[in-house]
C-alpha cells in the first residue's frame, strides 16, 4: 500500500493519540519521540510491503504466458504469490 509522507505522519499522530488516551500504556519518553518512532516503524513496514508487492508482480510477469493485470487469473496469482512472500518472511499464516 502506498501512503504519502503526509498520510504516514497523520497516521503516526492518530496512533500516538490512541496510546496516550489508553490507561494500559505508560510513556517513559516524551510524546513526540514516541510519535517519531511510530512514524519510522510505519515507514519500514510500508517499505517491506512494497518489496512483497514487487516480488509478487515479478513472479506474475515471469510466467510463460502474458497475464493481464486486473484479470481474474492475475488477481488469483497475485494473492497467492503475495501470501507466499509474507509466509517466507514469517508474517503470513501457515497452511
Amino acid at each position: 500500500m502506498r501512503l504519502s509522507r503526509e498520510k504516514t505522519v497523520r497516521l503516526s499522530h492518530v496512533v500516538t493519540k490512541v496510546l496516550v488516551e489508553s490507561d494500559d500504556v505508560e510513556f517513559i519518553e516524551d510524546r513526540d519521540t514516541i510519535r517519531q518512532e511510530i512514524f519510522q516503524v510505519l515507514q519500514a513496514l510500508l517499505r517491506e510491503e512494497e518489496k512483497v508487492d514487487a516480488e509478487a508482480r515479478r513472479k506474475i510477469a515471469s510466467q510463460k504466458k502474458d497475464i493481464p493485470e486486473g484479470s481474474a487469473e492475475w488477481d488469483i496469482l497475485y494473492r497467492k504469490y503475495y501470501a507466499e512472500e509474507l509466509k517466507r518472511m514469517g508474517v503470513g499464516e501457515s497452511s
